[in-house]
């Protein structure tokens, strides 16, 4: 895209060996590269637009740590966007701007971007981006980054929301892997976004004929922004640290409920086996032994006794509501 005040003149699929005559003209040249592949194109633009080795190792061996640095002829920022994917993964790429003179180069990995709301403005002409640098496009474009990191935001916070329900209903496996994948798609955006307010820091206090005063602005603004991002990502970990919390007590708590369970039919049965091993001995002389009601006698002694011991469990709080003894004890 070649732009000024007066209008704006948009290429695609434009060759290498087109961009020495583009990029000598006065007005802005944003050129887009998309996509890492071919080498020699790569080279050839380093040759082009005079790109330190350095730099170039940094635009190609990916992930870089987001970053600002100058060197002679031009600004490197890289950056990384992030966008939601499918099945609910976050689509992580690098983005490396070259500010020069003129114009502005923007390398990406691949196709697709968050780029579009800054095309469009372009087009129309109608904002401070049409009269400005090369520096102010630099600007637009890491606003563009960062305003894409919200939307991922709002998603992980729905998803954090839907877990929370989920593990307040029973604490399952899946919920635990869910609070798992919500915690490293939240280290993700952390690795990504507090090199990044650095980088933008870095562009906006060094002094530079390539940085303009009121770009360093609009800079501070994304540096605002990016703060904001941070304090959200940190919020969300600690709600996620929360839930991880919620559900190793929910998952303690049942157990402990299947281990009293277990307890009070223990506690329950051994009072009966001693009875019932108390009459099954082999003597000739016991108690209502011979008594044609003894069987049943004995069965409803033992009956009652088992739910003598249900009241009482009952009543001292360890099955359902906690008992008047209990409440008289608190």
């Amino acid at each position: 895209m070649i732009y000024g005040p007066d209008g704006v003149e948009e290429r695609s699929e434009v060759g290498v060996g087109d961009l020495p005559a583009v990029v000598g003209t006065d007005r802005v040249t944003w050129i887009d590269v998309q996509g890492l592949g071919d080498e020699a194109v790569l080279r050839r633009l380093a040759e082009i637009f005079e790109i330190h080795r350095l730099a170039l190792e940094d635009v190609v061996n990916v992930p870089q740590r987001p970053k600002a640095e100058a060197y002679d002829r031009q600004h490197l920022v890289i950056t990384r966007m992030i966008r939601a994917a499918a099945e609910g993964q976050l689509d992580v790429e690098q983005v490396s701007l070259f500010i020069g003179p003129h114009y502005l180069l923007s390398i990406q990995e691949r196709r697709g971007d968050v780029f579009d709301p800054v095309r469009v403005r372009i087009r129309a002409g109608k904002e401070l981006i049409r009269k400005s640098g090369p520096d102010y496009l630099a600007y637009a474009l890491i606003d563009a980054i960062l305003d894409g990191y919200y939307p991922v935001l709002e998603r992980l916070g729905d998803r954090l929301q839907v877990l929370e329900e989920r593990i307040l209903r029973a604490a399952t496996r899946s919920g635990q892997r869910g609070i798992h994948r919500v915690r490293w798609d939240l280290l993700v955006l952390r690795r990504a976004v507090g090199p990044q307010h650095e980088a933008v820091a870095a562009l906006a206090r060094e002094e530079s004929p390539l940085i303009t005063p009121t770009v360093r602005q609009y800079l501070r603004d994304c540096l605002d922004h990016a703060v904001q991002i941070l304090d959200v990502i940190d919020t969300y970990h600690e709600l996620a640290s929360n839930l991880m919390e919620m559900h190793v007590s929910s998952v303690n708590q049942r157990s402990n409920d299947v281990m009293t369970v277990l307890t009070i039919m223990a506690s329950i049965f051994i009072p009966l086996t001693f009875l019932a091993g108390l009459y099954g001995m082999n003597f000739d002389y016991l108690p209502e032994l011979h008594y044609r009601r003894a069987y049943h006698t004995l069965l409803a002694i033992m009956g009652l006794v088992a739910l003598g011991m249900l009241l009482w469990f009952r009543w001292l709080g360890w099955l359902g509501r906690e008992g008047d003894g209990a409440e008289e004890e608190d």
